[in-house]
This record gives C-alpha cells, sequence and structure tokens, in this order.
C-alpha cells in the first residue's frame, strides 16, 4: 500500500478496508472488463445505501456472483436469482438483483459491439481523466450522457447520480479531494 498519509474527508479511518479501497482503487484508471464489470454491478447496488455497507460485503458479492464473470452472469437464470436473493451475505433487492442480470446481458452487448466495454466507457473521454473534487457534485453532464445510453442499452439502477460515482471509482474521474495525498500526487 503506498504510504498515504492525509486522506479525502470521506474516508473512515476505522474502516481497513475503506482505507485500502480509496488509497489503491478509487479514481485508479481501470481498463479490464472484469474490474469495469464488478464495479459496475456494485455501485448499483449501492444505488439508496453507503458505499461503506457494499465495500464490507464485497467479498461475498465476488464469490455469489461467480467473481463476476460477466459471461456466467448473463446466463443467470431463477434459481441462481433465488439462491442471489437467499445470499445473506450480499445486498438481497430483487430489483437489484435482476437488474444486475439485466446489465450483465447489455454489458456483454457492448463488448460485442466495441470490442470491449473499456473501450466504450473510456471512449466518451477519449481515454482522458477528468479531475475534479469528490465535492464538488454528483453528476455531471458526462454522467448524464453516459447514464441515458446505458438505458437506452436496457441497464437498470444506472441514474446519473450511480454512473457518476461509478466514473470515480474506475478512474475516469479523479475525485480525490485537495486534502488527500492522491490528489497532490495526481494518482
Amino acid at each position: 500500500m503506498k504510504n498515504i498519509i492525509n486522506r479525502c474527508a470521506w474516508v473512515n479511518l476505522k474502516n481497513p478496508l475503506y482505507v485500502r479501497y480509496h488509497d489503491t482503487e478509487w479514481g485508479v484508471p481501470q481498463h479490464s472488463d472484469r474490474i469495469l464489470f464488478e464495479l459496475l454491478i456494485v455501485e448499483g447496488f449501492q444505488a439508496g445505501l453507503s458505499w461503506e455497507c457494499v465495500l464490507n460485503k464485497r467479498e461475498n458479492f465476488r464469490a455469489a456472483y461467480d467473481g463476476f464473470d460477466v459471461e456466467k452472469v448473463s446466463c443467470y437464470g431463477e434459481e441462481k436469482i433465488h439462491a442471489l436473493l437467499s445470499d445473506p451475505g450480499i445486498i438481497r433487492n430483487r430489483l437489484k438483483v435482476y437488474a444486475s442480470v439485466t446489465n450483465a446481458k447489455a454489458f456483454t452487448k457492448i463488448q460485442a459491439e466495441y470490442g470491449s466495454f473499456d473501450a466504450y466507457i473510456w471512449g466518451f473521454t477519449n481515454g482522458a481523466v477528468i479531475r475534479e473534487s469528490y465535492d464538488t457534485r454528483t453528476t455531471s453532464p458526462l454522467s448524464d450522457l453516459i447514464s441515458k445510453d446505458l438505458k437506452k442499452r436496457g441497464m437498470k439502477f444506472v441514474g446519473s447520480t450511480v454512473v457518476y460515482s461509478y466514473l470515480q471509482a474506475i478512474g475516469i474521474l479523479n475525485g480525490h479531494g485537495p486534502e488527500c495525498d492522491c490528489f497532490k500526487t495526481g494518482k
């Protein structure tokens, strides 16, 4: 782990998972379709809840969702969905569980169209990272545009606020605040 002393004000310093997530993942440009899929799904589950709640269940989500293998998730049927809805280790919201399967199907269609989801999502900024402090806003014209496109493609739980958080998580938006060592170093 990097030697980070000053962190964004939102980090719960008492939660080692949260500290590690902030220091090593959040705002770091992601290009692996598996990671892009995982973060898209967990951001959808985060809607209406705290990120810390989802983060604390992340390993359970990975196990329940077959390591976020998008091909497997896109083929989940009623039996697997029922198993997910019965799993106390994850968030068992029926609409979000069904949306995760719907979103996996749409994700694979985007992969087929663009060659990868990475090419699709990073294409919105021509591969550029946008620096914008986490406390600036919760949506943007970019998140509005991507949200609208994802919805047009059939995805659920991808409103502009969820997409904005997703863009921060995958590093398209580097949202570290000026008080944070990651902001100073341009992580």
